[in-house]
């Protein structure tokens, strides 16, 4: 078996992060869905434009590391990108090991998140905030 090289591993998260956004833009019929471009110090995520359907913004972070979880420090890594992008959610999709198959792979979320998603989440703040009409 060969060891895994810096060059290996960027090549296996991106194209599980191809697999990931291409799954989620078919299954939401959603063709906006796509990979991100990374930002350094202030990356939003792995995945562009995830919504709930309530229209709140969902922040993804995609590992591949062999089918070894880091669970704490990657939540830590969705919860710091969710607040780079001013999104309501975070999480962690991760390759489960011998699973090719992008919908059996494992995310990961805080039990708040969970709650939120199960209810729809939260709902989606205005681009626009419009001042009340004043009555002449």
């Amino acid at each position: 078996m060969m060891s895994r090289t810096r060059t290996s591993a960027k090549s296996a998260g991106a194209s599980f992060e191809r697999l990931v956004a291409d799954y989620l833009a078919y299954e939401l019929e959603d063709d906006r869905i796509d990979r991100r471009v990374k930002m350094g110090a202030n990356d939003r995520g792995d995945i562009a434009s995830l919504r709930t359907i309530r229209g709140a913004r969902v922040v993804v972070e995609v590992k591949n590391y062999g089918g070894q979880y880091q669970v704490g420090p990657w939540l830590a890594e969705a919860e710091a990108e969710r607040g780079n992008d001013d999104a309501e959610l975070g999480v962690v999709v991760a390759k489960r090991r011998g699973f090719g198959s992008a919908a059996q792979q494992v995310v990961f979320m805080t039990l708040e998140a969970f709650a939120l998603l199960l209810q729809g989440g939260p709902k989606a703040r205005p681009d626009v905030i419009q001042a009340p009409e004043v009555a002449q």
